[in-house]
């Protein structure tokens, strides 16, 4: 079918513009804008009412002029070449190599919105895969096939956290084919080349892709930036048979390219100003991640979103906690304290963590070691909070064990450095180690046959951990 050929636009609204006598166009369909200046723009079309149609322009509208402007339909919808040749490969938001390398000759083109999972063809996920940060491996395990999100704030050192997952992630099954892909939205061009050099120095390129988007790229190109990196790791994990992991940041640049188009439109806007299908369009894309049966490859994603203002409640993590299986939440109280990765393990949660560990997958204490850990800094946070209110004079002597537990876990659990890449194994022999500064009798989940394998030899050697200088 040739490419259908109009110059009836009648209005220009933000990235959008009306096209008037349209006939036999196609939602999704991709449109070839032609300036009168010779510049060529790319589209896709968004909406079809009757004889007219609204086209999304990628590059935007400025300098569009109504009258001498010419538009093709060209009668498919976005796709993208796919091969293992992408991995290594650096492409902006629209798809397109950055790198100063060759184009990518795909073994075949793939729509970016993808095929939703059938959920009777879903497997179930249970792999642990091992990030080298004890407060995710050690208390919030993430398993192959799990939506994960982490949930920070400005300032925060989310893209640090997000570079060093990427480097350091692995299923430890030991399976080589193991990938990578990254997808960055509205970034800064800083960001951009801290990610780009800490990836090509630390050697974690050759097994990633990336795509970034940034922040002076139209906004509309934050769009299919996450779509095109999930269909390219839909081609790795399904065809190539590869474990992906997908890492989105950030969601929330997303979310507002989605509120300025929605207003273009002219849409009834939702809460705080957003769409209302704003849930559903979400879920377009966390919904992409999981197991096929059949199939050993596997898409795990990680979205990153920054909460406006701190605020859990606002509508993009609130909607974000839904539809994934739990959160990663920053704290800024921790990173005031010099304390990286500033993760907060109380409201932290990894809902499918007790499916990847145990006997066989990680260790046979791991689950109540976790529980143990959980329970120890809960009551040292709480043993904290009374001495300040009442002085540390009105403290039991197994509050103040665990208030001095609870500095060490912060110091030493919680803290780790940037390229500091723990095993699950050295996470869960450091956990123990941290024990031995509270009462046995006060470890009540902790089975004692685990305290008498792991806990004990360690009490009768007299080894300690030692207490934060200068706190409780």
């Amino acid at each position: 079918m040739l490419p259908k050929e109009y110059r009836t636009i009648s209005e220009l609204s933000g990235p959008l513009l009306m096209v008037e006598k349209t006939r036999n166009v196609r939602y999704d369909e991709l449109v070839e804008i032609e300036l009168s200046s010779g510049e060529r723009r790319r589209g896709r079309v968004l909406e079809i009412t009757s004889d007219r149609a609204l086209v999304q322009v990628f590059e935007g509208t400025d300098g569009i002029d109504i009258k001498n402007t010419k538009l093709l339909f060209l009668g498919k919808v976005l796709t993208i070449p796919v091969s293992r040749d992408m991995l290594g490969r650096i492409f902006n938001g629209r798809g397109e190599p950055i790198d100063d390398g060759a184009q990518i000759l795909g073994d075949k083109k793939l729509d970016i919105n993808g095929m939703p999972m059938n959920p009777f063809s879903r497997d179930f996920p249970s792999e642990f895969i091992q990030t080298g940060i004890s407060t995710i491996d050690g208390m919030n395990p993430m398993v192959r096939g799990q939506k994960l999100p982490i949930f920070s704030a400005s300032g925060l050192p989310h893209n640090r956290m997000a570079a060093q997952i990427a480097r350091q992630a692995t299923v430890i099954s030991g399976h080589e084919d193991f990938a990578v892909v990254f997808a960055a939205m509205g970034i800064t061009f800083e960001e951009a080349s801290f990610f780009m050099e800490d990836f090509r120095k630390t050697g974690a390129i050759q097994r990633t892709v990336m795509f970034v988007n940034l922040a002076d790229d139209p906004a509309i190109e934050r769009i299919t930036t996450p779509r095109i990196a999930l269909t390219a790791a839909e081609y790795l994990a399904f065809e190539l048979n590869m474990h992906v992991v997908v890492i989105l940041t950030d969601l929330t640049n997303y979310c507002e390219a989605l509120r300025e188009i929605s207003a273009a439109r002219k849409e009834v806007p939702g809460r705080r100003g957003y769409p209302g299908y704003l849930y559903t369009d979400l879920a377009t894309m966390y919904e992409r991640a999981g197991r096929l049966k059949g199939k050993s490859g596997s898409i795990t994603q990680i979205p990153i979103l920054t909460m406006p203002e701190d605020d859990k409640t606002h509508p993009i993590p609130d909607l974000t906690g839904y539809i994934t299986e739990g959160q990663i939440i920053l704290s800024r109280t921790l990173h005031r304290k010099g304390i990286y990765p500033p993760v907060d393990v109380m409201p932290s949660l990894s809902r499918l963590k007790d499916k990847g560990i145990g006997k066989g997958k990680t260790r046979e204490d791991h689950a109540d070691l976790m529980n143990q850990l959980f329970a120890a800094y809960a009551r040292g946070k709480e043993a904290k909070e009374l001495a300040v209110i009442l002085g540390e004079g009105a403290l039991t002597d197994e509050d103040k064990a665990f208030a001095k537990f609870a500095d060490i876990f912060e110091d030493r659990y919680v803290r780790q450095g940037e390229y500091e890449n723990r095993t699950f194994e050295e996470t869960l022999e450091l956990g123990w180690d941290l024990l031995t500064v509270i009462p046995v009798k006060e470890l009540k989940r902790v089975r004692d046959a685990y305290i008498e394998k792991y806990l004990q030899p360690r009490m009768q050697s007299g080894e300690k951990a030692e207490a934060v200088p200068g706190k409780v």
